[in-house]
């Protein structure tokens, strides 16, 4: 498989700058390339960042057991070295899980080897291969292309892998972060429940938002709202039914959705899904652009910083299915501890809610 760069990194920006961060690991950082190029398998544009956190002072106390689920045992993963591939810490989601993940593998003690693979599957190729020279005995990866996975995780080491919200398979031993199939339902039957309330179920489109890239989990989640939203309003008509590929970034949100108004002209209660907040900012974007943002009531998923605003204020951002970035290390961290250990993780689905105006400030206090 060609891993060439065919995409635009035009990564969005927008509310990156008023992300309030976690605690920050205390680390010394390293640039490091990968080893040898292949011949098969090309090589970045640039190599991946990559960070390091060393382990805190060795502790007497034996490490005690963890739990997935439970939070992170202090020293519990001292002298372990983990590995961890970001899909892109330009997006607000990810920079929430990476931080979550760093500031927990500094409380367990591990040293964390942190690499942004800046959603180009090339660079977490580089990653991985990385990761191998340096001996990491686990690796979390979230890198972007389902499709790509499996030359990433022959470019590995043969260790655990923990895939994070996309399937990192052949080599991933367990799957962590959203429910996919539960986050969309959640999503679209809070949709629904607004449609029902407000227009008694009519409309005149209903675009799903897709990101057919990162392959299954993301078909789940689209579906998903589907399957909720009809759970309360019945089935959509298919010819009031459009599938859009939004992207991954606001950026391909906004010209995606700008070119989807225009074929939808004239309508002017459209329902709009997004599998992520960065897309759903493209989507309101796209539609103030074109002076439509009457015609569209929108519900996201992941509820990250940027949503918070529009969730509280904007009355065409109905709401979004929470995904709770900020809780990723207290369940990434102890699992991959466990399966380094040969243990079994236990279950590391996220418990989705949906979060709106009316239940916002109880989530997430201003």
């Amino acid at each position: 498989m060609d891993l060439q760069k065919t995409r635009k990194l035009g990564v969005a920006g927008l509310g990156a700058l008023t992300l309030v961060l976690l605690a920050a690991c205390s680390s010394s950082s390293s640039d490091s390339s990968s080893s040898a190029a292949s011949s098969e398998a090309p090589a970045a544009s640039s190599a991946a960042p990559m960070e390091s956190s060393a382990a805190p002072a060795e502790s007497s106390a034996a490490p005690a057991e963890t739990s997935a689920a439970g939070g992170v045992v202090p020293g519990s993963g001292a002298g372990m070295k983990i590995g961890y591939i970001s899909l892109g810490d330009s997006l607000p989601f990810v920079k929430l899980v990476s931080d979550s993940i760093k500031a927990a593998a500094e409380t367990a003690g591990a040293d964390l080897l942190f690499c942004d693979s800046q959603l180009d599957p090339a660079k977490a190729l580089d990653c991985a291969r990385t990761f191998k020279t340096q001996g990491v005995q686990g690796i979390l990866n979230f890198q972007l292309d389902e499709k790509a996975a499996k030359q990433i995780c022959e470019a590995g080491p043969d260790v655990p892998v923990i895939g994070i919200d996309i399937h990192q398979r052949p080599c991933e031993k367990a799957f962590m972060g959203a429910n996919n199939t539960l986050a969309g339902e959640v999503a679209g039957e809070a949709l629904g429940n607004f449609y029902k309330e407000k227009f008694n179920c009519e409309y005149d489109a209903f675009v799903k938002g897709e990101q057919p890239a990162a392959g299954e989990v993301t078909k789940m989640r689209a579906d998903g709202v589907i399957t909720g939203f009809e759970k309360v309003c019945g089935p959509i008509p298919a010819d009031k039914l459009r599938a859009v590929n939004l992207g991954s970034t606001t950026d391909d949100g906004r010209a995606a959705f700008a070119d989807t108004l225009t074929a939808l002209q004239g309508k002017k209660n459209i329902a709009v899904s997004s599998i992520n907040d960065d897309t759903g900012l493209g989507v309101i974007a796209a539609a103030k652009a074109a002076n439509r943002l009457d015609d569209i009531w929108l519900i996201s998923q992941g509820a990250d910083p940027t949503s918070w605003e529009n969730i509280r204020t904007n009355d065409h951002w109905v709401g979004d299915s929470a995904y709770f970035p900020e809780r990723y290390g207290d369940t990434g961290i102890p699992a991959i501890i466990k399966l380094i250990n040969g243990e079994d993780p236990g279950d590391l689905l996220t418990k989705h809610e949906a979060v709106n105006r009316a239940n916002i400030d109880q989530i997430y206090p201003q």
